[in-house]
């Protein structure tokens, strides 16, 4: 049977083509794509990637369409908009730093952006009103990372205009005049401004813009071709496309997301750190499993120590009663650490028993999404197989 024939199949009857890479083979199982199949046909969910990887085994599943109306099938080399899952981008790039010894993760924020001295925090009065006091506390990098910095979730310029409407340092300087929502270091609220405070503090200590870093210490070196703020018309010719998935109802094509506006190139783009890289699950899965095989890349460039991943991006570096966050990544159990994005993507690894969930999914925030649960069901059958990962352990050792 030939390969147009297998993909034909796998379209129609949504069963898994096998992706592998270099360091894994196909562990001709099938749980992601006979999960999903119900709410493929339903035309709920219009098409998924999912990857799992245990040790040297992965399961790739390709199902359903990037653009339904125009049938065209969902492929590993096609661009998708990766949200929230950006801010570990940005965490990576703050652990390099921290590996030079070029910052500190407890470094105030105001070392490098002067705007951020003398900070006010908005309070309660007695008569209920709110009032603007001067911060206490002074708010760190680690802070700004783990979203205990007391910033607001995201700034009005973005809110209106999208994430790629203002530059870092704009944004940053945006940032510095609001007040803070409670003391630095007393409490946990997600925020978009944080992630992006703290890229444009890279670009103060590195003399760079933030994406030009990124590009020079981890995408290039990854080989992440097709990662970028700014892609080109090829790129997008080759898009994911966003859906709405209203209940009871079959997906609803949706051209754009106000958060990400058209054009989604040209000169008006700037980098947002908390979210906004385009990617491809080509390229994210080198990204991951560079982080799950502890700074190495499937291609053998090391990009962080060992340590620096188990100890900065896979603990979590603010209080326990305050979340589990680290920086850019939300923390697990035992070695496991990752991120999602606002529009159904998301990525896992351990890097202790080497394993990794990759979703992709480009379905609006706002509406259920059932598929999840029989995802977790899936990925509950596939990790519970006993594998032979033998080769994957020698792997791992040639790397430490």
């Amino acid at each position: 049977m030939n390969g147009k024939i297998r993909l034909f199949l796998c379209i129609i009857s949504f069963l898994t083509l096998s992706v592998v890479s270099a360091q894994t083979r196909d562990s001709g199982t099938n749980y992601a794509a006979t999960a999903v199949k119900p709410f493929i046909d339903s035309g709920l969910l219009p098409g998924i990637i999912n990857i799992f990887i245990k040790g040297d085994v992965q399961e790739t599943a390709l199902c359903g369409w990037a653009h339904v109306d125009k049938k065209i099938p969902i492929r590993m080399d096609q661009l998708f908009m990766q949200c929230s899952q950006t801010k570990s981008f940005c965490g990576v790039t703050i652990a390099i730093l921290v590996e030079e010894g070029r910052l500190s993760l407890d470094d105030p924020i105001s070392k490098y952006l002067p705007e951020f001295k003398n900070l006010k925090v908005a309070v309660k009065g007695k008569d209920g009103k709110t009032i603007l006091v001067p911060a206490k506390n002074v708010p760190t990098i680690r802070m700004a990372m783990n979203h205990t910095a007391g910033f607001i979730m995201e700034i009005p310029q973005k809110l209106n205009k999208g994430w790629p409407s203002v530059s870092l340092r704009d944004s940053a300087r945006i940032v510095s005049a609001i007040p803070l929502r409670f003391e630095p270091g007393t409490q946990f609220a997600y925020a978009n401004t944080g992630i992006d405070v703290a890229a444009a503090v890279t670009e103060v200590v590195t003399g760079k813009k933030w994406d030009v870093f990124l590009k020079e210490r981890v995408l290039d070196p990854l080989g992440m071709k097709d990662s970028t703020f700014n892609p080109t018309d090829e790129q997008l010719s080759r898009v994911i496309s966003l859906y709405e998935t209203p209940p009871g109802r079959k997906a609803i094509y949706k051209r754009c997301h106000s958060i990400m506006p058209l054009p989604h190139n040209g000169p008006h783009i700037h980098p947002s750190a908390a979210a906004g890289l385009w990617t491809t699950a080509n390229d994210q899965l080198k990204f991951y499993r560079m982080l799950m095989n502890l700074g190495v890349g499937d291609n053998g460039v090391r990009i962080l120590k060992a340590e620096t991943v188990k100890n900065l991006l896979a603990t979590s570096t603010r209080p326990p009663h305050m979340e589990k966050y680290s920086l850019g990544f939300a923390v697990g159990e035992n070695g496991e650490f990752g991120h999602g994005g606002a529009w159904g993507s998301k990525c896992t690894v351990n890097w202790k028993t080497k394993q990794l969930e990759l979703r992709v999914v480009q379905v609006t925030q706002g509406y259920a999404r059932p598929w999840e649960n029989a995802l977790k069901k899936a990925a509950e059958k596939f990790f519970a197989q006993p594998f032979d990962n033998s080769a994957s352990e020698a792997y791992t050792g040639r790397m430490e």
